[in-house]
This record gives C-alpha cells, structure tokens and sequence, in this order.
C-alpha cells in the first residue's frame, strides 16, 4: 500500500467518526429544563512511508506505518429553560491547582536565581 492511500484511509476511518455525536450527547428532559452535554473532543493521525536506495533500477526494501488517536472528555453542558440557555463548564479544579503549582514553584526558583 502506496503512503498516500494509507493516510487517506485513516484520515477516512478518523473523518467519518467526526459527528455531532462526538460532541453533543443525547438530551436530557427533567421538567421544563433540558441539559445536553458537551465534549471536546480531539482528533490526531500521521503515517509515513519511505524506500531504500535502488539497486539496479529495484528499490532495496520498503515499509510505511501510520496511526491515529481521539480523545474525548467532559467540557460542560448546555442548560435549556423556557426563560434562558446558558453552557455550564466543567472546569478540572485539580488541573488548575497543579499549573498554579508549578508557576509558582518556577516562579521561587527564579527569584532565587535573580539574588
């Protein structure tokens, strides 16, 4: 298989995955209120192919390789009323405690230097 039938195979297989689905899941109705939930959602592939030299017009060996990853998580929700819409985000308190952390740590270790 050439290189450039590989990728478009996997951009194809990663494409048709690609759906309002992935991002949006199924309503839920409780009362008037109806939540949807909402995902990011993320899509990478790559792939390569190459030959070694030639040999009397014949190349001396050929290989390709590709793959590809998705992924999902939680981003919040949409909260649907008769009087308003509005999306509630889910945010990762532990995240935002270990990047302030860090930036504070690094911070320290560079006044330190500075004295």
């Amino acid at each position: 298989m050439a290189g450039n039938e590989m990728l478009e195979k996997l951009s194809e297989s990663l494409g048709s995955k690609a759906t309002v689905k992935s991002v949006f899941g199924d309503p839920i109705r409780v009362g008037d209120k109806t939540v949807i939930p909402v995902a990011k959602v993320a899509y990478g592939f790559g792939g390569g192919f190459g030959a070694g030299p030639t040999k009397n017009g014949n190349p001396k060996g050929e290989g390709g390789a590709g793959g590809g990853g998705v992924r999902a998580y939680p981003a919040g929700a949409l909260e649907i009323t008769p009087k308003s819409t509005q999306f509630i985000p889910f945010t990762n308190l532990r995240w935002l405690l270990t990047a302030f952390s860090l930036g504070a740590f690094a911070a320290t270790l560079m006044f330190r230097r500075r004295r």
